[in-house]
């Protein structure tokens, strides 16, 4: 250890100081583990031999993977007992236990490119020298089993268990329909011997949705996907039961010695064998690996089964064999899982955002972890009850969740992680920027800060004014408006067109190139259609939908402000609160000043186009991406024509229309509910 000057501190002292450190950090290390493996144990005897789920597949590979890192990083913490060495549940009692000659593995997860790189030079190093092929196919989210066939025949069937002792379930299986009770080929001298084979049991998304319709008819508890049905079916005594439900097989190994050399010509000899299977792809390297994986992400909303990733073998099996396995795991294989919409991970601390209505929302920074390919760092906590019916604290363990755009949120408290150490959130009373009291109007959740002119209220409202849906103001961003507040450049919406080169030059930043730009882009903002005119205001209850409405509705900005409650009501999906919250805005002098000095700041304000009523009364939730028109283009042409487009599907919602990687939730919704689904071809007929 070099001494450390600057203190004075010898190299015997900082030996012991460092020392001390990784002591205290392996303590740590060790009690997390410890709970880890816990909470772990819990939710996978749930999952594996009870057939319930209380936390999402994506939130425990999260907390898997989380534990397998800190082994990796205190190897000597390993213990037999941990669930990385073991594959799942105890059989179950109610069957005959059946000793497994080939051990069932399991696959260790990876999530990233790095981790993928990371995984072949741990490949070369066990193996120098070797040049590496793989085989890459989907990873179906189904129920493991294991089928023995001698002289070509079915004699046994049998679940996964603990991956050396499984469970015999060889009737209930015998009544799916993909498995053959006899061989193709069973004539062949290589099939007189056992032969292993390994697959999937799972069932269609398809036939999922209607066995849950059947269900809820008849007042039973839906099962919460797919693989749990499956599984829960596999385990039914009455093995009646089980032949009432659409099961199939899905074969992906054979753990017999056949002939095949690789793992491409095992998946040839399944088709032979008379086995549905997956084909996959032969990747030469990483960069092959990565196209396929992304390949398989995008139509993966299409497939009839559930996948959550894709299987990536060594192809050769001589080399395979070589690699061995560690602990449950084979070394020459891997599981390169898809971006989750939910995770694990700590809260640090709690800050507090105050919106341009002067909401208060409680923010919780999170330990980063990646959701959906996006690194998050923060997650909404939305307002004091919601902290109260999470129990959530400074310091625990959450389960986070990202879907799609939406902004992620604490979905679970995981209290059984906890140290002792978690902090209770403790909402604030006045006003973190301006300092005054807050306030909690009358049956209402949120806490709000009163004072117009407080800084942040005033730079929310600012930005939401030149935001893409407002005004539209090309490089007027956060930081920007941020600096211009800080420098009294402006406080109102007015003083940005008031703005010269001349204010702008000598604030850090703004070289003469971005002043001109800046100027060049505010003077063209100043033409508007009335809706985003209307939207940029940041009236409190008003979004886009609601201004295109008003805008439609009325035709002038005089008529809206002139309108009196009964008036305003009386506009499509504008209620007695909407219409409460537009009036009043119109009523404060204040508001009547700003619109005042912006008409003088030279503002030009477009009246709505008259529009068809072609699709008067029809409403549209879009989905995936068309190939004629952006998403915006296609709502607008929507709104030109009489129609409306909310964002989510309600019973209102006439039309689900799809395009390219349709959002999996919309359109199971609109299936649920019997929304007509309609294609981009029959959208651009109505519409024509």
């Amino acid at each position: 250890m070099p001494h450390n000057y600057s203190l004075g501190i010898n190299t015997k002292t900082s030996f012991c100081i460092y020392s001390s450190l990784i002591i205290m950090n392996r303590i740590q290390a060790k009690k997390r583990i410890e709970k880890l493996k816990a909470v772990i144990s819990y939710h996978r005897y749930l999952y594996h031999v009870l057939d319930k789920q209380e936390i999402s597949d994506e939130a425990l590979d999260s907390l898997k993977h989380e534990l397998y890192k800190l082994e990796q990083q205190y190897p000597d913490l390993l213990t037999p007992d941990s669930p990385t060495q073991r594959v799942g549940g105890e059989p179950l009692k109610e069957f005959k236990k059946v000793e497994h000659k080939t051990p069932m593995l399991s696959m260790e997860d990876i999530f990233s490119q790095e981790e993928l790189k990371d995984w072949e030079n741990y490949l070369k190093r066990l193996l120098p020298g070797t040049s590496f092929n793989y085989f890459c196919e989907p990873k179906i989210d189904g129920f493991a089993i294991s089928l023995i066939y001698k002289n070509g025949v079915l004699i046994q069937g049998s679940t996964r268990g603990d991956g050396k002792i499984g469970e015999n379930v060889t009737q209930n299986l015998k009544t799916i329909e993909s498995i053959p009770l006899k061989l193709k080929l069973s004539q062949d001298p290589r099939l007189t011997k056992e032969v292993d084979i390994r697959g999937e049991v799972y069932m269609e998304k398809k036939d999922f949705e209607k066995f849950n319709k059947k269900r809820k008819q008849l007042n039973e508890q839906p099962f919460a996907n797919p693989r749990n049905l499956a599984a829960g079916s596999i385990r039914q005594l009455d093995s009646k039961l089980m032949a009432s439900r659409p099961l199939k097989f899905l074969a992906y190994d054979i753990a017999s010695d056949l002939g095949q050399t690789t793992h491409s010509q095992g998946h040839q000899i399944l088709l032979s064998l008379g086995f549905k299977t997956e084909l996959g792809k032969k990747c030469a390297n990483l960069q092959e690996i990565q196209k396929y994986w992304q390949k398989v992400s995008q139509k993966r909303k299409n497939l009839a089964f559930q996948i959550d990733g894709i299987v990536i073998n060594v192809e050769n099996n001589s080399f395979f064999k070589k690699l061995g396995t560690a602990g449950k795991s084979p070394r020459g294989a891997r599981a390169f899982k898809f971006f989750p919409e939910q995770a694990t991970t700590i809260i640090e601390d709690v800050k507090f955002q105050i919106g341009r209505t002067g909401a208060i929302t409680p923010v919780a920074l999170l330990k980063p972890i990646k959701i959906g390919g996006t690194t998050v760092s923060k997650a909404t906590l939305h307002n004091e009850d919601e902290i109260k019916r999470l129990g959530v604290k400074i310091g625990d363990t959450i389960i986070v969740e990202r879907a799609g755009d939406v902004i992620p949120a604490v979905e679970k408290v995981l209290p059984e992680l906890r140290d002792g150490k978690e902090k209770r959130i403790q909402m604030p009373t006045i006003c973190p920027v301006c300092k005054t009291p807050l306030i909690k109007p009358k049956g209402e959740v949120i806490w709000r800060c009163p004072n117009k002119n407080c800084f942040a209220v005033k730079r929310e409202l600012l930005e939401h004014f030149a935001s893409k849906k407002g005004f539209n103001i090309d490089g007027l961003g956060p930081k920007i408006i941020n600096k211009l507040l800080e420098e009294n450049l402006i406080w109102s919406p007015c003083d940005f067109f008031h703005l010269s080169k001349g204010d702008l030059s000598p604030l850090e930043r703004f070289a003469e190139k971005s002043d001109e730009n800046l100027i060049q882009a505010i003077q063209k903002s100043k033409t508007i259609p009335l809706s985003r005119f209307i939207y940029a205001l940041g009236i409190r209850f008003v979004g886009e939908e609601t201004a295109i409405v008003l805008a439609q509705y009325f035709g002038s900005l005089k008529k809206i402000m002139e309108a009196n409650k009964q008036e305003l009501s009386a506009v499509p999906d504008v209620g007695p609160r909407v219409s409460n919250s537009i009036f009043n805005w119109f009523r404060e002098k204040d508001n009547q000043k700003l619109i005042t000095d912006l008409i003088s700041a030279g503002i030009r304000i477009l009246a709505p186009a008259k529009i068809s009523r072609k699709l008067s009364g029809k409403t549209f939730v879009l989905t995936g991406t068309l190939n004629s028109m952006t998403r915006e283009q296609t709502k607008n042409k929507i709104r030109f024509l009489g129609g409306d487009v909310p964002n989510s599907i309600s019973q209102k919602t006439m039309f689900l229309v799809v395009g390219k990687n349709p959002g999996e939730t919309k359109t199971k919704k609109a299936k649920k509910v019997g929304i007509k689904i309609i294609h981009e071809k029959e959208f651009l007929k109505m519409i024509k």
